[in-house]
């Protein structure tokens, strides 16, 4: 058999848009103001046909891989046709994902297996957790082929869940926060997770009453009661964008710590699109009054950076002390760093010293030495953190001995990066080893009075990248990370879960801050630059800038 590539997959899915409130477009007359509401357009329809007689077993492949693509459409009653035997019952298209690029079959492909080169770009497990690929990496898949009793070709052998290329796994899933508790109960703390854009709603709460992810468990608490599910086994929307969330046991919703519980059902819901408000009941019973906490990004602040030995900050585009520091000329500085308030400000002293900044009435207090330290990022417990690549992660706080926080994942690597996200579960480590540099995010385990512990076990991001520098959270579930992913260093977006995405370059790139989707860098030449739109705009007449940073 003659290996060709797969053209029918594109051939076969026909996508329809309906435009809402749309019945013809006017091409001449005057212009006047209207006051109609311009709408998105509606959900787009994607058909696939089914097997055609005739087909070989290369076209029966092509055929089942397309209607895979289409299958949310038709419940994949098009794709179960090109299936025989057992495979017509046994396939579980929603067993998980494999994004790929375009698809090629294998020079081993025979009449009764089919074999496909897949450039795997991620994968998406049944529950909804996205894992980036490394780059190049590649899959074969093998697909049984037997004859029907009309002799047509069919699939008797298919590997569980789908093969989707970018392009179609876009259009079919959403991105979604799952929102869980930290231990204090102050934070909403988000799991990334992909979902079926078809009953978006109904897989976000029903995998928010499973629990967090193995990564993520023993550093959350949830409000959720065990076993409580949901009945029926969906979240309607009403033509008002209210979704019903309905939860049984009624007794066991009731006697839950009920204002929590509302407030992660409602906080991961609400950015689906058409959710306006959520109504939760146990049982018929209406629950209200979700708890109001803290989440996201942090308010917006000022950048700060170091400029002429002194931390300032940009306000209004002019650079300004900030107030109440002392001098810090003879202190070698480098890489400030903050809490929210400012009460908690520290930096590098050199490269071997992490100390206090200085105030106009208290002078800077060593708080760790070690070897080549890394930038340091303080969380909101007050904690420190930093590495040495001799000794991994530590964290240090005034009037307390630092702390050596366990990861075992990080034993034999050099950590080169490390930033606590604001909800102080979760921190993103940068780290060199034998196989290479990589960016990985992990949850911190505390004592009762916050003091870091150890890390759980790592989920990696940006696995896309071969090479990386530095880290700050742009956003609550966002990482802007400096490194290589093709050419030279840039900056990097980089979910939690999900496509890293390239930055345009910016020459002489040195340092980064990222808050609140606000991102700077400074340039080995000093200048200040932030992310506006597309490009990177100068601050105008600034310069000497180094060392940028936002609160954490």
């Amino acid at each position: 058999m003659t290996a060709r590539p797969f053209h029918r997959a594109a051939l076969a899915v026909v996508t329809l848009v309906v435009l809402a409130a749309c019945s013809a477009i006017p091409t001449s007359g005057p212009v006047s103001e209207g006051d109609a509401e311009v709408t998105e357009p509606s959900e787009i329809a994607v058909l696939a046909q089914g097997p055609q007689p005739g087909d070989t077993p290369t076209e029966i492949v092509d055929g089942f891989l397309a209607a895979g693509a289409a299958g949310f459409t038709d419940d994949f009653v098009t794709a179960r046709e090109y299936l025989a035997g057992e495979a017509k019952s046994t396939w579980k298209p929603s067993a998980g994902v494999v994004v790929s690029g375009p698809v090629e079959p294998a020079p081993t492909t025979t009449d009764t297996e089919v074999t496909i080169d897949v450039p795997v770009l991620a994968r998406v497990d049944e529950n909804g957790v996205y894992v980036e690929a490394p780059p190049d990496a590649r899959e074969s898949v093998t697909f049984g082929m037997v004859q029907d009793d009309a002799d047509q070709w069919r699939i008797a052998a298919t590997p569980p869940g789908l093969i989707l290329q970018q392009e179609d796994f876009s259009r079919s899933y959403r991105p979604a926060s799952l929102y869980f508790l930290s231990p204090d109960e102050k934070f909403l703390v988000p799991e990334s997770r992909w979902f079926p854009q078809k009953g978006l709603g109904t897989s976000i709460v029903s995998e928010l009453l499973a629990g967090p992810s193995p990564w993520l468990q023993d550093a959350v608490v949830t409000a959720v009661p065990d076993g409580v599910e949901l009945n029926p086994e969906s979240v309607p929307v009403d033509d008002e964008g209210v979704a019903q969330v309905t939860l049984e046991p009624a007794l066991a919703v009731t006697r839950a710590d009920r204002d929590l519980l509302l407030a992660q059902i409602d906080a991961s819901l609400r950015p689906v699109p058409g959710i306006g408000s959520v109504q939760v009941y146990a049982g018929d019973v209406p629950l209200e009054g979700a708890a109001t906490l803290e989440r996201g990004s942090g308010p917006p602040s000022n950048v700060e950076f170091l400029q002429d030995d002194r931390i300032v900050a940009l306000v209004d585009g002019e650079p300004e002390p900030v107030p109440g520091l002392g001098a810090l000329d003879s202190l070698d500085p480098r890489s400030p760093a903050s809490n929210e308030d400012g009460s908690v400000r520290v930096m590098l002293s050199g490269p071997n010293t992490l100390s206090t900044v200085p105030t106009a009435d208290v002078p800077a207090q060593d708080l760790l030495t070690g070897t080549a330290l890394v930038a340091p990022s303080v969380d909101r417990f007050g904690w420190a953190w930093t590495a040495q690549p001799s000794s991994g992660l530590v964290a240090a706080r005034a009037g307390d001995a630092p702390v050596q926080v366990s990861a075992d994942w990080l034993e034999g690597r050099a950590v080169r990066a490390v930033r606590v996200a604001r909800d102080g579960v979760r921190v993103a480590v940068v780290s060199a080893g034998a196989d290479g540099v990589q960016l990985d995010v992990a949850a911190i385990t505390r004592d009762e009075s916050g003091g870091p512990q150890q890390l759980g076990a790592p989920v990696r991001a940006g696995a896309a990248l071969v090479d990386a520098s530095s880290v700050v959270w742009a956003e609550e579930s966002t990482l802007a990370v400096i490194g290589r992913s093709t050419g030279n260093p840039a900056v990097h977006l980089v979910p939690v879960a999900g496509p890293t995405r390239p930055l345009p370059a910016v020459a002489e790139l040195a340092g980064l801050a990222g808050s609140s989707s606000v991102i700077y860098v400074t340039t080995t030449a000093g200048e200040l630059r932030r992310f506006v739109g597309s490009t990177w705009a100068q601050v105008i007449g600034l310069t000497g800038a180094a060392d940028p940073s936002f609160p954490g």
